[in-house]
C-alpha cells in the first residue's frame, strides 16, 4: 500500500506538468475563441466584450491562477460549444469512450492472446506466419483508414451492419442511465432491441480498435510464451507425463502473464488516445470527438479538461496495473 501511495505522489508532477502545458498551448495555438463565436461580421467591440467575459483580456499569470482556483473547486471551466459546465459534458460522454474502448480491448484479447500462444507453441509453422502478417498489419495500418476500409466492406458494399453513426439507430432510443454503458443498461432494463441495436452500432469501431490493439498483445504474448516454453520447469513436466493442453495452460500461460498484463495496460492507454480518430470516423459521441470539435473552435476549456481527464485516467490506469502485478507475483509484493 505505501509503493502505491509513493506512486500515487510521484504522479502528482506530471500531472502538474500536463496542467501548465495544456494551459500554456490552448492559449499560444493559433485562433481566437473570442473571434470564433463572435462571428466573422462582429466589431472590435463586441470580440473585446467576450474577450473580457471570459476573461482572455486579463495578463496569462493571472489566467493560470484563475484557472487552478477554479480546478481546486472542481470547475473545469465553460464550454462556449455546448454552454454547459466541461464537468458535465466529460461525465456525459465518458461512458461512451469507456465503452468503446473496453470491447475494442476485448477483442483484441480475445484474438490476440489465443493467436500468442498458438504462434508460440507451433513455431515456425503457419498459424506462426498468420501471427506476424496480422501484427504487422495491425502496426502498418492506421486506425481511421482500418475504421474507414471496414465500412467500406461491411456497411457500403455487404450492408451486413448499420450505418456508422453513433451509439443506436436513429429508431432505437437510449435506455434508462445506471452505469451509461448502453449494453449493461439496456440490458438491466431488459430493453433487448436497444441492446441489439447497441450491440451493432459498436461491431465496426470497437473492431477497428482491436485491430490496432492486437500487434502488440500478439507480440508479446507469443515473446513470453516462447520464453517459458523453453524453461526447465516445463521440460520436467512434459517429462512427467503431463499432457500438453496441461502444461501450455497451467504452466506455460501462468508464468507467461505477468508482461501480458502490463502490455494490456499500455495498450490501453493507447486506445484511449486512438479513440479520438476512431470516434470521428464512426460519429460515436466520446470525449475524443468532443475535444476535436472544441479544438476546431478555438475552445480551450474543454481541451484543457480532456487532456487533464486522460492523464488522471493513465495515473489510475498505471496504479491498477501495479496492483495486478503485486497480487500475481510473489516477488513484487515482497519487494514493496
Amino acid at each position: 500500500m505505501a509503493g502505491l501511495l509513493l506512486r500515487l505522489a510521484g504522479s502528482l508532477p506530471a500531472l502538474a506538468a500536463v496542467i501548465v502545458v495544456t494551459f500554456v498551448l490552448t492559449r499560444v495555438l493559433p485562433g481566437d475563441a473570442a473571434t470564433y463565436f463572435a462571428g466573422p461580421t462582429a466589431s472590435a467591440e463586441s470580440i473585446a466584450q467576450i474577450k473580457a467575459m471570459l476573461g482572455l483580456d486579463r495578463p496569462l499569470p493571472e489566467q493560470f491562477w484563475n484557472y487552478i482556483v477554479a480546478l481546486f473547486h472542481g470547475n473545469l471551466g465553460m464550454s462556449l460549444t455546448t454552454g454547459q459546465p466541461v464537468l458535465t459534458d466529460l461525465a456525459a460522454r465518458l461512458p461512451a469512450s469507456a465503452e468503446l474502448t473496453l470491447c475494442g480491448l476485448f477483442v483484441a484479447i480475445g484474438i490476440a492472446v489465443p493467436l500468442g500462444i498458438a504462434a508460440a507453441v507451433r513455431q515456425g509453422k503457419m498459424v506462426d506466419h498468420v501471427c506476424r502478417v496480422l501484427v504487422t498489419a495491425g502496426v502498418s495500418l492506421p486506425v481511421f483508414f482500418t475504421g474507414l476500409l471496414l465500412v467500406y466492406v461491411f456497411y457500403f458494399r455487404l450492408s451486413w451492419l448499420p450505418a456508422p453513426l453513433g451509439r443506436l439507430d436513429a429508431f432505437a432510443s437510449p435506455p434508462p442511465t445506471v452505469t451509461g454503458f448502453f449494453l449493461i443498461d439496456a440490458a438491466i432494463a431488459g430493453e433487448w432491441e436497444t441492446w441489439r441495436s447497441a450491440a451493432a452500432q459498436l461491431i465496426l469501431p470497437a473492431a477497428t480498435l482491436g485491430l490496432f490493439a492486437l500487434a502488440p498483445i500478439a507480440r508479446i504474448t507469443r515473446a513470453s510464451m516462447l520464453a517459458v516454453l523453453g524453461a526447465e520447469f516445463i521440460r520436467t513436466a512434459r517429462a512427467s507425463g503431463l499432457s500438453g493442453v496441461t502444461v501450455i495452460i497451467t504452466y506455460a500461460l501462468r508464468n507467461a502473464l505477468l508482461p501480458v498484463i502490463t502490455t494490456l495496460g499500455m495498450v490501453f492507454s493507447f486506445l484511449l488516445g486512438a479513440n479520438v480518430l476512431v470516434e470521428k470516423v464512426f460519429a460515436w459521441p466520446g470525449i475524443g470527438s468532443y475535444a476535436v470539435e472544441a479544438l476546431i473552435a478555438s475552445d480551450g476549456a474543454p481541451v484543457q479538461g480532456f487532456v487533464l481527464t486522460m492523464a488522471i485516467l493513465y495515473v489510475l490506469l498505471n496504479l491498477t496495473i501495479d496492483m495486478v502485478n503485486r497480487a500475481l507475483d510473489p516477488r513484487a509484493r515482497r519487494g514493496s
